[in-house]
């Protein structure tokens, strides 16, 4: 059946025939700015000349058309189709289970509106981010979201998809002239800090020997907030605790790096009541096995950022000296990243940071927020 014969149709009794004809019209229109005459919209439309000729008089009065001096008409209206729309999308790494999480739910999202997505892996490496951007520049991709770790390499990526005049949404670590989407740092790192303070003073009577935090320095200063707030929080509990007593330690974002440092840490620091804030689950769990390898677990509380799977697995552990893990929800990311995705295409007011919710994940609570975790199996 032909357009016009769609269009002669009844209609619905609650849509305007004329509205949906200028709709029409506006969206022959490829791109901003495309000049068109009246016979192109024509052939574009399949509406009569006519009709188009009233349309686009009044669109014009309207200042939604403009005409220009050879006849021709453009539209200044961005429009963005669901099914035209391609999404390009660096993933952290695929062996962290926060960043797959991300991964799953941002696919699911994309296939659920429609959307094309081409997804890359950075692999928690720097030159793997600069070559994924440089890449998305030529899939030419609408939108690009970042989720790479090194602030260093930042205003790199960020500099070579905005030379392609790509907007950009970064995940987690801030890039030049992105729209943020994440955490806010110092606000979950003061929930966890809070949670180790208020266990110390109930089980240890706030006698703590020393506070460990578990860093990722390469991710630049923000996400180094959760630190800040980490600490604020527990001097909260334990106002008069001593900066010469906090110790800082590198994780490199991975449970392996954590453990090994943690080792290193224990053979020089012997057997003492260390209150544990890690910059994520990885590195909070690392540094956990490392107590429970050296005998010391009873001398640890850990809180860690991002309550993962394995995080919360280990909360259900009935010995466990894991109390706690700040949830940002990666498996909602998805569904947001996407509607702020449709309205930066569809240049609609965006803000500059966009929070995810916190939630403290505990032992208490943490079937009533994820009931439907997989059973894990024990070795």
């Amino acid at each position: 059946m032909s357009r016009r014969a769609r269009l002669g149709a009844a209609q619905p009794a609650n849509q305007v025939r004329s509205v949906v004809r200028a709709c029409d019209i506006l969206k022959a229109f490829r791109g901003e700015n495309e000049p068109l005459r009246i016979s192109e919209l024509v052939e574009r439309t399949g509406l009569h000349k006519a009709t188009v000729s009233r349309l686009v008089g009044t669109l014009q009065a309207a200042g939604v058309l403009s005409r220009g001096p050879m006849g021709q008409y453009s539209c200044g209206i961005h429009f963005v189709e669901r099914r035209h729309c391609k999404i390009g999308y660096a993933s952290q790494t695929e062996n962290s289970t926060f960043a797959q999480e991300v991964t799953s739910s941002l696919r699911r999202a994309a296939e659920q509106a429609g959307l094309e997505i081409i997804s890359l892996d950075n692999r928690l490496n720097a030159k793997s981010a600069i070559a994924n951007a440089e890449r998305l520049v030529e899939e030419k991709v609408d939108i690009a979201i970042e989720f790479q770790t090194f602030d260093a390499v930042a205003s790199v990526v960020s500099s070579i998809l905005q030379k392609a005049q790509i907007p950009v949404i970064a995940i987690d670590v801030p890039h030049p002239g992105a729209v943020y989407y994440g955490a806010n740092n110092y606000e979950a790192g003061l929930i966890a800090g809070r949670a180790l303070g208020h266990w110390a003073r109930r089980h240890w009577n706030g006698e703590v020997d020393e506070v460990l935090l578990i860093e990722f320095l390469s991710a630049g200063r923000l996400p180094q907030l959760r630190l800040t707030g980490a600490l604020a929080g527990i001097r909260e509990g334990l106002p008069a605790f001593p900066d010469s007593r906090v110790v800082r330690l590198e994780g490199r974002d991975t449970f392996r790096q954590s453990l090994i440092k943690v080792r290193n840490y224990l053979r020089t620091h012997g057997q003492q009541r260390v209150l544990i804030a890690a910059i994520n689950d990885e590195c909070a769990l690392g540094a956990l096995r490392a107590f429970e390898e050296a005998g010391a677990l009873e001398n640890c509380a850990v809180a860690g950022h991002g309550a993962v799977l394995e995080a919360r697995n280990e909360l259900r552990s009935s010995q466990t000296r894991f109390i706690g893990s700040v949830a940002f929800f990666p498996e909602r990311y998805g569904a947001a990243l996407i509607r702020l995705a449709q309205d930066i295409l569809a240049r609609k007011s965006t803000p500059p940071a966009v929070f995810t919710e916190h939630q403290l994940i505990t032992a208490q609570n943490v079937d009533r927020f994820y009931g439907a975790d997989p059973i894990p199996v024990r070795g």
